[in-house]
């Protein structure tokens, strides 16, 4: 008896070991990497137009937690948190030791063609279109992998281009190659099997005259906030495969009904409303809301799962909310409400691209999730 007990023991041991080493292998963040260059600046937002807030020497190891499609790197040394140019970095590998390439090591586009009318295929998960041919410009769209574009000339590294959808821009010509449709080059994230197809709707809470709730210390206004958002939401499932439709896209309120109007006569198979919040307490923290407990709550369980694994502040779980466009929505839906500006430490960090896009991609791996 003892012995088949000691075995037990030792097969849980042994397979739990197995999951934790193929979690491990299939997870590209964090990673650590050496600075390759004399002195590299450290900036707040992944920018050359963003504040420097400290600088690293050659030879500093930092921690690599997030990665942009322009090259930028999310790094953090130390209490130093901040972005960094890619090609500046040298990834180590499980011993410590330089590999043979940079961070963010951009896939091989081969010979692209900048003569007008010429087409190439998106490589990398998400790419950017700029209103000019730099990282300096405005950002104006977004593609996801296997997207066609057709070139219609060329400035050094970057290529002007068109979309299917008839948007013009400026894309970096490394990240675009002459593949087919689908023929793209896998980062190792995940796949968002799931959410292939399926049509999202999301919501970006209040706009217009509402302006919902202002932040008590830098007087954030929470229509603001939801937008921003709903878009890195958008971008989010696009990625994954989704189809989106915004209950919004300016700075105009749309009436409830409105927004479970859009959903049900589009016969979207999700709705996620963007919320943030505000409290006369110190409260803090993230709240995923259902209103039908067979209808909603499994969907609210998977996003609030995702939310509550380490985005910058503390998930109290799921709750029944009686909110109109959960309660009137034939839909499958939930909302979030993702801090309160209310507390000073949430809407500082809040109010930072870097936080909404992590709560985004949170959001946008529950609903995955959820879809299976």
């Amino acid at each position: 008896m003892r012995k088949l007990i000691s075995l037990a023991i030792i097969m849980i041991l042994v397979v739990g070991a197995l999951g934790m080493t193929m979690a491990a292998a299939n997870s590209k963040f964090p990673y650590q990497a050496k600075v390759n260059t004399t002195a590299m600046n450290v900036r707040s937002e992944p920018s050359l137009q963003a504040s420097v807030v400290g600088q690293l020497k050659s030879g500093d190891i930092v921690t690599v937690t997030d990665e942009e499609s322009d090259g930028w790197v999310q790094i953090k040394k130390n209490k130093l948190t901040g972005w960094a140019a890619g090609y500046l970095l040298r990834k180590l590998d499980s011993s410590g030791k330089p590999s043979n390439a940079a961070v963010e090591s951009p896939p091989s586009s081969g010979k692209v063609s900048t003569s007008p009318g010429s087409t190439a295929t998106v490589l990398t998960e998400s790419l950017r279109i700029r209103s000019g041919p730099g990282t300096s410009y405005k950002v104006v769209g977004s593609l996801a992998q296997g997207e066609q574009i057709t070139v219609s000339g060329s400035q050094g590294d970057w290529l002007k281009i068109k979309t299917v959808a008839k948007l013009a821009g400026w894309v970096s010509k490394q990240y675009v190659g002459k593949g087919a449709p689908g023929s793209v080059v896998s980062s190792g994230s995940s796949s968002g099997k799931g959410l292939r197809g399926k049509l999202i709707v999301v919501d970006a809470g209040h706009g217009g005259e509402d302006p919902g709730m202002i932040g008590t210390t830098y007087d954030t206004q929470e229509k603001t906030l939801t937008l921003s958002t709903a878009n890195y939401l958008k971008q989010e499932l696009l990625r994954l495969g989704a189809r989106v439709i915004m209950t919004r896209t300016t700075d105009v309120k749309p009436e409830l009904s409105e927004r479970v109007r859009i959903s049900e006569s589009a016969h979207a198979d999700a709705f996620i409303s963007i919320h943030y919040n505000s409290s006369e307490k110190k409260s803090s923290g993230i709240l995923t809301f259902f209103y039908s407990e067979k209808k909603d709550r499994p969907l609210a369980q998977a996003v609030e799962a995702e939310l509550d694994n380490g985005i910058g502040l503390r998930s109290y779980g799921v709750s029944f909310g009686d909110l109109y466009v959960l309660r009137e929505n034939s839909t499958v839906a939930t909302l979030v409400e993702l801090g309160f500006l209310s507390n000073p430490k949430d809407e500082s960090l809040v109010r930072g691209s870097s936080y909404q896009k992590k709560a985004a991609a949170a959001i946008a791996r529950g609903i995955a999730d959820y879809f299976g």
